[in-house]
């Protein structure tokens, strides 16, 4: 055993030897190998439509190379092909949709506040509710997309509502505090529930804290523009921040939002909890 492989070796010396002499390298020539199983124009097929149809899975872009071409390659190879054009499959950023009329008030109310100081902004109380959920699909929505273009309108995915179930949390934050987090026991949110369950035990608390400076932002969901709530602020003597219409991104408490999810996955790895 042990001559043969002495031997083996020798021939192979000896190949590489010659393959020296007539080249004068040993370097294996480009193209050598297995062949690829796609042609250049079909490379760029799969690109092209994998950029039109981004939520196309492998899969699916596969059975389209051979409704179009004829030729039948794994999921495996589109996935190869299509990293190697810059595509990668990436969860999309989720936005919820706006009108032109919405852009123009979000900007108009980031002006009015971009001179703020931080001791105007020490008097704000951040606030807003938030569903979970454990029972999430475990097949997440990917698409493909270049690195560094996350929020290209492209791909991003436009949200109006989301599903029912899961658990109903509301929180508040300020520069140097926070509330407790509260926890809807059952049901939806009404504008009864959150003036007794949320305005009276945190907010009024949090008023005589900070003092006449003092300002709560909430947005503009249904139960907090309830009439019976807009009358609590007043006898209260609470002051509301005018808050853009479908503004969710501006408010810093997602970021509070963002870890309470993450901490929830870390409990349950085999469920990754959805954030509504």
């Amino acid at each position: 055993m042990h001559v043969c492989v002495g031997g083996a070796s020798r021939e192979t010396g000896l190949i590489s030897e010659r393959k020296f002499q007539d080249t004068g390298s040993i370097e294996r020539k480009p193209g050598q190998g297995r062949p690829r199983a796609t042609t250049a124009t079909e490379d760029r097929y799969l690109s092209i439509i994998a950029r039109r149809k981004r939520g196309d899975t492998a899969s699916q872009l596969s059975r389209d190379l051979y409704a179009a071409t004829g030729t039948s390659v794994s999921r495996v190879t589109v996935s190869k092909i299509l990293h190697e054009t810059g595509l990668f499959a990436r969860r999309p950023a989720v936005c919820v949709p706006l009108t032109s009329t919405n852009r123009i008030v979000r900007l108009a109310w980031c002006r009015e506040h971009r001179d703020w100081s931080m001791d105007q902004w020490a008097t704000v109380l951040f606030t807003d509710e938030s569903r979970f959920s454990l029972n999430t699909d475990s097949r997440p929505t990917f698409i493909w997309r270049e690195p560094g273009t996350r929020y290209l309108p492209s791909n991003v995915h436009e949200i109006d509502h989301y599903g029912e179930g899961g658990l109903m949390v509301w929180a508040g934050i300020m520069l140097d505090g926070r509330t407790s987090l509260h926890v809807f026991e059952r049901g939806t949110v009404t504008g009864v529930r959150y003036r007794d369950g949320i305005l009276e035990p945190y907010v009024r608390l949090f008023r005589g804290a900070v003092g006449p400076e003092f300002i709560l932002m909430d947005d503009n969901a249904r139960p907090h523009r309830a009439l019976l709530v807009d009358e609590f602020p007043e006898s209260e003597d609470i002051r509301r921040m005018d808050w853009p219409a479908r503004s969710p991104d501006r408010n810093p408490i997602e970021h509070v939002w963002d870890a309470l999810g993450r901490a929830i996955a870390t409990r349950n790895p085999l469920r990754e909890p959805s954030r509504k």
